[in-house]
């Protein structure tokens, strides 16, 4: 793989993982439009690579919130998950409970993949996506927080990052927004999507450690796998302070706006058959 590729796919996915515009969907929208030579061959090793760049950016971004909920993990264990007076085990609840609904990806990614692995749906996905960031960019200014939020928003907020199955829907879009959605104070909604992140992403590279590990890294991708690393770790760190930045100016609406120029134009250059 050239080297030019690996920091190129490694900014895609660090920039679009935490800007709600679907890493997936730009990333397969770069394997479809793109000839990018050495990515199919190598494609497993190179994406737990780019998710665990990822994972350091957001390790980096909210070190301190990741300490707290460490604590509060600690701390419903041996309270016997009391969380009255303690909202960092709050928090620590309402992410497990968001993570819950994510054991249902398995075993609805294969059949997911196989009927929206089209350009054509990826650039319908990015439109839905908009649609949502639209929605909440009108919604209602919330107010909860991990202090008082009901733990049925949280999965309800679980239950949205499903969407991001779909090729082309942002999952920190649907988890933003479905954090707006449930009255989550604007900045919280952010940093709960973000810390949400950490166990997808943990998630997704598990899964794909076994086969990595078995087959091993060829010697000539140990440059652009760390290219591709740091890459992807820089600029998802640049994107999570750009959305903790524009939430506060309610900017979800320019997100939306590209979202959508962006499917249409994937829909217009797509194959008519599906």
């Amino acid at each position: 793989m050239p080297l030019w590729s690996a920091l190129l796919l490694g900014a895609v996915q660090g920039l679009t993982e935490f800007l709600p515009v679907s890493s997936s969907g730009h990333l397969a929208l770069l394997q479809n439009f793109i000839d990018i030579r050495g990515l199919t061959e190598n494609a497993l090793a190179f994406d737990v690579v780019l998710h665990l760049g990822t994972l350091l950016s957001v390790a980096a971004a909210f070190r301190e919130d990741m300490k707290d909920i460490a604590k509060g993990a600690a701390g419903l264990v041996f309270s016997g998950f009391k969380t009255k007076g303690a909202p960092e085990r709050r928090l620590a609840l309402m992410l497990a409970l968001a993570t819950a609904p994510l054991l249902l990806g398995p075993a609805l990614e294969g059949s997911v993949r196989r009927v929206m692995e089209k350009p054509l749906f990826t650039g319908i996905a990015l439109c839905f996506t908009a649609a949502l960031l639209f929605l909440a960019e009108g919604a209602k200014k919330g107010a909860l927080t991990e202090k008082d939020a009901p733990y049925g928003t949280a999965l309800e907020v679980g239950f949205m990052q499903l969407t991001a199955l779909f090729p082309g829907v942002s999952r920190s879009g649907a988890t933003l927004c479905g954090g707006v959605f449930c009255g989550y104070e604007r900045e919280f909604a952010v940093k709960f999507a973000f810390l949400l992140s950490v166990p997808a992403v943990l998630g997704a590279a598990a899964l794909e450690m076994p086969e990595f590990i078995l087959n091993g890294l060829p010697r000539d991708m140990l440059l652009p796998c760390a290219a591709g690393f740091l890459s992807s770790a820089v600029s998802g760190y640049l994107a999570i302070k750009a959305v903790r930045l524009l939430i506060k100016k309610r900017s979800l609406k320019y997100f939306g706006i590209y979202c959508v120029c962006a499917g249409l134009l994937t829909v217009a250059l797509s194959p008519v058959e599906v």
